[in-house]
């Protein structure tokens, strides 16, 4: 089975979790698809990079999720979605990735 990077994972946790939230109007929904993509992200992320790897980087997808939001009244909902899922991404194949 073809290994998918955890910089996709955690990207299109993100970025899944506020499509279903918007689409489906039950933000619970959106928040358990964000939940399930960060949790199997980090998981690779603690396999690939280490704990304290892991750590930072799930710190980033929370701070992510959570900066998104006062970002969207600036920009808008999908250009902060998407910036910061592609922040998120990049990091995450940066730190962990990379090496593989």
């Amino acid at each position: 089975m073809a290994r998918v990077p955890s910089a996709v994972v955690a990207a299109t946790g993100l970025v899944g979790g506020y499509g279903v939230a918007r689409w489906t109007k039950k933000r619970q929904l959106g928040g358990a698809v964000l939940a399930v993509a960060g949790a199997a992200a980090a998981q690779q992320w603690r396999t690939r990079a280490g704990g304290k790897a892991a750590g930072a980087l799930t710190a980033a997808y929370v701070a992510a999720f959570a900066g998104s939001h006062p970002l969207a009244k600036k920009v808008g909902a999908w250009p902060a979605v998407l910036g910061v899922a592609g922040a998120v991404a990049a990091a995450s194949w940066a730190v962990a990735d990379r090496k593989a």
